[in-house]
């Protein structure tokens, strides 16, 4: 088994024994029986309740808990396992229907209007919460808006749900039954009072500021940071950090990038970032001396020094950011494993850092394949996607022990991950970095 497959399970095992264990703290003392699908109806939505609760810790950029699978890879499972918990909050209600109708007075507001209003309000809480996230862009949000209203909504349903099990007294009739699941409950939700205001203190004592903005080719600006103090951020080439522009360390505005530079040079570090939302558009408008806050570093999409079967970098468009900061470190620890990096854009004037890439390669052993999907007049180098044929054509075939690293559009990721199997590298060894987290 190999060291990714053993962090992953072990980390899926952490998490699944800690939403279960409000499941296992009510069944120590349980009601006198139902219908069995009755009971699984209610044991349901204390899932879904716990789920939801640990929503907080798995969002909560803790390192502790988020650097054996890598930062990026728990927000995916964040999105995927919020679109989980809405179906349960959905089979709860419907369940429990099916099995006792006798219970529909619970959304009848003529019964009891403010439980009824309450119920339905969850639940739709629940849906919009889910909806926004998935949707985003369509509906127009910005991204500290929809930050905002995925944080209110969140609480409103995790408060809410345990007022609910609460008062339905099933499993809960106890003192000792009901304030154990209360503290299940709320220990993980209150981290959202260290994340949101806790963690923004401590960054408050070590800002750094804006020396330089340069406006790079293919719309994308890059941003040089160095500390005012003695503080360092020490980082692993290929990892990333959120970022906060402006006086106070506590605002919505606050976006990940991947680092750009060298992670030998703790003192000074950069990100780029191509112009495509409300943000990244001001980036270029960033005066020097700006100050900025930041955190991290995060992310396990880093690559192991000195690997003599070398490595392979396929990137897309602005995937190029982790990669040039895994450059320039070979670069300043003169490692001199074999390296080849793809790098697909839609046309030769878009390539952004190409002439740095050129200038890297000489003191690199580095082998550069540009692609480009739109075909020019002159352009005498790959044309088309990233697909098997080309990756057929410009890697060796002997795939060894070699690492493969993948960032950029999805489309672009998803071809390269299918091609690069087909050629019979394992996926173990294959690493992909989706920063298209919202």
């Amino acid at each position: 088994m190999s060291p990714i497959t053993r962090s992953a399970l072990g980390w899926g095992s952490l998490y699944c024994l800690l939403a279960l264990l409000p499941i296992g703290w009510l069944l120590l003392s349980p009601p006198a029986p139902r219908s069995w699908l009755g009971e699984t109806a209610v044991l349901l939505g204390a899932l879904a309740l716990s789920i939801m609760a640990l929503q907080a810790l798995v969002s909560g950029r803790h390192a502790w808990f988020a650097h054996p699978v890598g930062f990026d890879n728990v927000l995916q499972f964040h999105r995927q396992v919020g679109i989980g918990a809405l179906f349960l909050v959905i089979a709860h209600p419907v369940t429990l229907f099916i099995a006792h109708p006798s219970l529909l007075h619970f959304v009848d507001p003529r019964d009891e209007t403010l439980r009824a209003l309450m119920l339905m309000a969850l639940l739709g809480a629940s849906v919009i919460l889910i909806i926004s996230s998935l949707w985003r862009k369509r509906f127009g949000l910005s991204y500290e808006r929809w930050r905002l209203m995925h944080g209110g909504l969140a609480l409103f349903i995790v408060f809410g749900g345990l007022g609910h099990a609460l008062m339905a007294q099933r499993y809960t009739e106890g003192i000792v039954t009901s304030a154990g699941l209360a503290l299940l409950i709320l220990l993980p939700a209150s981290l959202v009072l260290e994340t949101r205001l806790l963690r923004p203190w401590r960054m408050r004592r070590h800002p750094w500021r804006v020396v330089n903005t340069t406006l790079e080719r293919g719309d994308t600006t890059t941003l040089t940071l160095e500390s005012t103090g003695a503080h360092r951020f020490a980082f692993q080439p290929g990892q990333f950090l959120w970022i906060t522009l402006g006086d106070t360390p506590w605002s919505l505005q606050q976006h990940p990038f991947s680092l750009s530079s060298s992670a030998a040079n703790s003192g000074r570090i950069t990100f780029s970032a191509k112009r495509l939302g409300d943000f990244t558009r001001q980036l270029p408008n960033v005066t020097t001396n700006t100050l900025a806050f930041i955190e991290g570093p995060f992310g396990a999409f880093t690559p192991r020094p000195n690997n003599s079967s070398g490595l392979v970098m396929i990137a897309g468009g602005i995937g190029i950011t982790p990669f040039m900061s895994m450059l320039y470190t070979f670069r300043d620890q003169q490692d001199r494993q074999p390296i080849w990096l793809i790098y697909a854009n839609p046309t030769w004037q878009e390539a952004t850092f190409r002439d740095t890439l050129d200038d890297l390669a000489k003191h690199l052993n580095l082998t550069l394949i540009h692609v480009i999907s739109d075909l020019h007049d002159g352009w005498e180098g790959e044309v088309g996607y990233v697909d098997q044929s080309l990756l057929a054509r410009s890697l060796p075939q002997d795939t060894g022990q070699r690492d493969y690293f993948i960032c950029g559009p999805d489309p672009m990721m998803d071809s390269a991950e299918q091609g690069l199997i087909a050629q019979g590298v394992a996926p173990t060894n294959i690493f992909s970095d989706r920063f298209d987290i919202v």
